[in-house]
């Protein structure tokens, strides 16, 4: 079995996801399940995650939609605002939607110092009460102040989106590498093997460009709290679907079926609880 931990979905809309600059222009076109299953169909993929790439609560019950429409969406990581004052009750609304595993925030695009706000902690703090998973998307630049943020929830699971997204185009590895050992230090934190083929030079890499960056997360975080993801379609920027799942099947070539197995499905599934 095959789960991928990280794609996305959307409808495209240029106020909305302006994000989209002109230079990623693949991008600005609908990317919906029924074009993700056939990548599925060709390279033996079983089901997915789909996370959340737009920071309203509409794209939360978009997600949930599609989940009930394409049964290989195993799970959803949707948004809200975890500073809302009326936080608890915005999280007992959708637990009535039992495929969402866990939330999501775009801190990469936040200040320094968002992750300590009082409000935003309160909210971290509220999703062990419903057994909620958190993601972490940020640039390794933000690792500093993530790891003193996740240092404070010891008991909530986080999963490090991109493995924090290492500046690869630069073949920047040791304050990257250090602050990782750290955050794999807690045996809460977990990382995705997703979105690495868009932090180096676009459709100009070679796989042994990502070697040191796989030799850390596996000496790190070791073959139980790793797992595999795509994170399509924005990996198109820089390659294909193909490209990354061979990428990463050649790189384990050598661990054993067990391990291989571990890191395509079974902690993906654990840590989501699917």
């Amino acid at each position: 079995m095959t789960i991928d931990s990280h794609v996305h979905f959307w409808n495209y809309d240029a106020v909305r996801d302006s994000w989209i600059t002109d230079e990623m222009k693949i991008l600005k076109q609908n990317f919906l399940p029924d074009q993700l299953s056939l990548h599925f169909k060709d390279y033996n993929v079983d089901g997915c995650v789909a996370v959340q790439a737009d920071q309203q609560e509409a794209e939360t019950l978009f997600l949930c939609q599609l989940s009930k429409e394409h049964d290989f969406i195993k799970a959803v990581v949707g948004w809200i605002d975890l500073r809302q004052d009326d936080i608890d009750k915005r999280l007992q609304y959708f637990s009535q939607f039992p495929v969402i595993k866990g939330w999501r925030h775009i801190v990469q695009a936040e200040p320094d110092g968002f992750l300590q706000q009082e409000k935003f902690q309160r909210g971290i703090q509220a999703l062990s009460n419903y057994n909620y998973t958190y993601d972490l998307l940020l640039y390794h630049t933000q690792l500093k102040q993530a790891l003193e943020f996740v240092q404070r929830f010891p008991q909530q699971k986080f999963v490090i989106d991109h493995c924090a997204k290492p500046g690869i185009k630069n073949k920047e590895i040791d304050d990257w590498k250090m602050y990782m050992k750290e955050m794999a230090a807690m045996p809460n934190v977990y990382c995705k093997l997703s979105g690495l083929i868009t932090e180096t030079n676009w459709n100009k890499w070679a796989a042994t460009d990502f070697y040191p960056y796989l030799d850390a997360v596996f000496d790190l975080f070791g073959t139980d709290r790793l797992m595999f993801g795509s994170d399509w379609p924005v990996m198109l920027l820089s390659g294909n679907y193909r490209q990354w799942k061979n990428l990463v099947e050649k790189y384990m070539q050598d661990f054993s079926a067990t391990d291989k197995e571990k890191i395509f499905s079974l902690n993906a599934i654990r840590f989501y609880n699917l």
